[in-house]
């Protein structure tokens, strides 16, 4: 349990998917303004072999426990006093997750009494990822907005706007699963990127079945692949999170990207600086995803994407800042 006592209570957000696990802190000052303290990534691969063997591999969990280590010896010594920590698609496909819970239950314990990682739907992460990326965007109440979560696993399409009702879905393609249903060689073949294609071509159909992506104004890209692709398509020598956070950028530029990561191999895309080794292997699946949406909304007429830094972990820790301590 945290000992360091704050004028200001400090909180904790921490999101598990398929392939990275982060770390939000926050303080609420006493004038009530949100001050970021602290936010991490480290890639953990959780989701490894998933898809095929329906269970975490050994090594995986090994991987959490060792970065939930680190974590719960950074929140107890910023005097953390709640945090609430997410786990998303592959935790919910894993037979033996009660495994991955007792490593969580053993390090969050040590902050709150009794804390526990919670699985959050592929609805719940849709809007938690929502009103986690507009925090910084402008006027978006007066516009029709797409928030799009490409994750590991997963892929979450919200969208919302004035006289309407919310609208989220949550597709099974992401750029962890992907990559290891098909895209078996570095770079892939022809024919399992035309697989691939076909997969999310399907899928999308079911997205825009539950999802009215017509009349969006505004397209909004989060997470790893969106925020490393952005990184690229803005030209910059290594990865800056004030750069990239609310960039815009022409959407057919940023497909260019996406078409052009997936024709190389891993050791390829690491010459761009800011790609991360954990992720040169996987992007490839995100490539995918990125270029069949794009597509969509290029033929509709939309023109450009928002990347925003802020994502489901900053929606979580609104939440978990509103609970009763």
């Amino acid at each position: 349990m945290s000992t360091v006592q704050n004028k200001s209570p400090r909180f904790a957000a921490i999101d598990c998917g398929t392939n990275s696990i982060r770390l939000l802190i926050s303080e609420r000052t006493p004038d009530g303004q949100i001050n970021e303290l602290n936010r991490d990534n480290i890639i953990v691969r959780l989701g490894q072999g998933v898809d095929a063997t329906g269970r975490f591999a050994d090594e995986a969990l090994q991987r959490v426990d060792k970065a939930l280590q680190v974590y719960a010896d950074r929140m107890v010594e910023y005097g953390v006093v709640d945090v609430m920590m997410g786990a998303t698609s592959a935790t919910r496909d894993a037979a033996n997750r009660e495994e991955f819970f007792d490593i969580t239950r053993r390090h969050l314990g040590r902050v709150r009494e009794g804390a526990v990682a919670q699985v959050i739907s592929g609805e719940q992460e849709a809007e938690l990822s929502f009103r986690g990326a507009i925090t910084d965007l402008q006027d978006a109440q007066d516009r029709t907005v797409c928030v799009i979560d490409l994750g590991g696993g997963s892929t979450e399409f919200v969208v919302h706007g004035p006289g309407r009702e919310p609208q989220a879905f949550s597709a099974n393609m992401g750029c962890v699963r992907l990559t290891e249903r098909f895209l078996h060689d570095q770079p892939p073949t022809e024919q399992q990127v035309a697989e691939a294609r076909d997969f999310v071509g399907e899928l999308m159909e079911q997205v825009r079945s539950h999802v009215d992506l017509r009349d969006v104004d505004q397209v909004v890209g989060v997470a790893g692949t969106m925020t490393t692709l952005a990184a690229i398509t803005l030209g910059l020598s290594e990865y800056d999170s004030r750069a990239i956070h609310m960039a815009v950028l022409p959407l057919e530029d940023f497909r260019a990207t996406a078409r052009n990561l997936l024709g190389l191999t891993p050791p390829q895309r690491c010459e761009y600086g800011p790609m991360h080794p954990g992720r040169a292997d996987v992007i490839g699946g995100g490539s995918i995803v990125v270029d069949t949406f794009a597509s969509q909304f290029l033929d509709w007429g939309l023109s450009e994407i928002t990347v925003s830094e802020k994502d489901i972990l900053d929606g979580m820790l609104a939440e978990v800042m509103a609970r009763p301590l």
